[in-house]
């Protein structure tokens, strides 16, 4: 055997043949129908009220998933046989901000007509990649159910600022493209909020758990009473999850940290949980900045967001 054996491309992982890496099973997409998942990025971050690297989260995050296994040793089942497929990020304008959310809602809405039967999994960007995102989404699949995992309800009025990541969902509810009984929203956090926006989602009719909600009941029970809230009036189910939902300990790249807020464990278990819903049909993920973050934490959390989700996939299959 030739010695050459041991000159491998640059940045190369340690290859062992027993071990499926995730990045293993995730091919670029060639265009043709997409079955399975599909990974797609959209790097928006010139949107954000403070300082924010988003933009590179899509590229962390892939990044992180090749860290990891196709392996769940808790359930002994294996993600190996997934069509996992990456169409790459959507490209945004240079300085139009407006433009790029148009952008992200053309892109992903030819993409829904034209593919009918996989699983987006939308790896953002900030969070006003949310409104055109949702939109999208709505166009293609009917009444639309949302699942909000947010330290914030980022219903900000659009005068003070314009179209920003603060302001996705009242774009959502404004155009009435969801309704506020469709909307439920996890994790909103203390002093985080203004009371004018909390009496805006209850009028809208939002439903609403605080971390005081998530810490005093059990997460399991409060995805149950979401998804049976949502299965009565909605055809399908997105999830929206801004990392900053999760404690700054765990989350520390995140513009917006704070104390307080929900354990890694927790989020994993209503992602799974999630995951396991049949009406549960696109996750996206949002608010990471790579540049705050430490040794990755933050876009290596995502990932098992991303791995513990399709773990649920695979149990409901396998049912």
């Amino acid at each position: 055997m030739s010695n050459l054996q041991f000159l491998k491309p640059s940045g190369s992982l340690f290859v062992d043949r027993d071990v499926t890496r995730f990045s293993d099973i995730v091919k670029a997409w060639e265009g043709k129908e997409i079955q399975g998942v599909g990974l797609i990025g959209a790097p928006l971050s010139k949107s954000s009220i403070s300082h924010s690297g988003a933009h590179l989260a899509p590229g962390t995050i892939r990044k992180a998933l090749s860290a990891f296994t196709t392996y769940s040793v808790e359930e002994n089942l294996d993600l190996n046989e997934w069509n996992i497929q990456d169409l790459g990020d959507i490209v945004m304008h240079v300085t139009d901000i407006i433009h790029s959310q148009e952008r992200i809602f053309e892109t992903l809405l030819e993409v829904y007509a034209t593919n009918q039967n996989f699983l987006p999994i939308i790896l953002g960007g900030d969070n006003s990649i949310t409104y055109p995102s949702i939109k999208a989404f709505t166009k293609a699949k009917g009444r639309v159910g949302v699942i909000q995992f947010d330290a914030h309800h980022d219903v900000r009025n659009l005068e003070d600022g314009g179209a920003t990541n603060g302001t996705p969902f009242r774009s959502l509810l404004e155009t009435k493209t969801i309704e506020g009984k469709n909307l439920i929203q996890i994790g909103i956090r203390d002093f985080s909020n203004s009371k004018t926006y909390r009496t805006y989602v209850k009028e809208k009719g939002v439903s609403i758990y605080t971390m005081k909600d998530v810490r005093e009941n059990s997460i399991k029970n409060i995805m149950t009473e979401a998804i049976e809230s949502l299965n009565k009036s909605v055809d399908v189910v997105y999830v929206s999850l801004d990392m900053d939902v999760v404690d700054q300990s765990e989350a520390p790249g995140c513009p917006a940290i704070g104390p307080g807020g929900m354990s890694a464990s927790s989020l994993i278990e209503a992602i799974t949980l999630l995951g396991e819903q049949p009406k549960v049909k696109g996750l996206e993920i949002v608010e990471i900045d790579p540049t705050v973050d430490f040794r990755d934490m933050t876009s290596r959390l995502a990932a098992h967001v991303v791995l513990n989700f399709l773990k649920g996939k695979e149990k409901a299959k396998l049912r």
